[in-house]
């Protein structure tokens, strides 16, 4: 047997090897990138649903900073009987800021508009209450800041920033259950 029938006798079994070889390469490639993105399908799916439980409880803490910090809610949970105005006043005012730095962190999961108007509410509320009790002599008992916050809360009550706040967090609430749907 020469070197040529040799050479010749050994590819044929080395070819077919390295083609199988080469097939099985290409077939466990194939798997394992499949395998891949479905598990980073799995970890981004398991991402998103921890960002939407995330995103839909700080809306529901927003919006119980806006309902605790109305009026109709504050001032029967500050108001206490021989307090000034100015007293209620400050208590109100710092209750706002209280209730307000305790959700700061929930801007990082709604939109900017959401945010800027929860910002701005909360400044309204303020103003509202400073501006009233300016009318008033600060050492007035406290009973006629309350009486006049309320009236005007009464007569006010249909286009309050409390009212626009709670629709653009409803509204962006909802928008974002329908996408994750």
């Amino acid at each position: 047997m020469g070197v040529g029938a040799t050479i010749l006798e050994v590819l044929k079994y080395t070819i077919p090897a390295i083609v199988v070889l080469i097939a099985c390469a290409i077939i466990v490639g194939k798997f394992l990138t499949g395998e891949f993105k479905r598990k980073q399908l799995a970890v981004f799916q398991e991402g998103q649903e921890t960002t939407l439980r995330l995103r839909l409880q700080a809306y529901e803490r927003l919006t119980m900073f806006i309902e605790r910090s109305h009026p109709r809610e504050l001032m029967p949970r500050v108001y206490i009987t021989g307090m000034t105005v100015r007293d209620l006043q400050t208590l109100s005012i710092a209750a706002i800021k209280t209730e307000f730095e305790h959700n700061l962190s929930q801007q990082i999961y709604v939109s900017t508009s959401v945010w800027n108007t929860i910002v701005s509410v909360k400044e309204q509320e303020i103003a509202m209450i400073n501006q009233i009790a300016m009318t008033l002599n600060p050492e007035d008992d406290a009973k006629e800041l309350n009486g006049r916050i309320i009236n005007y809360i009464v007569s006010h009550e249909d286009d309050t920033p409390a009212q626009i706040a709670l629709e653009a967090i409803n509204n962006e609430a909802k928008m974002v259950m329908y996408q994750q749907a």
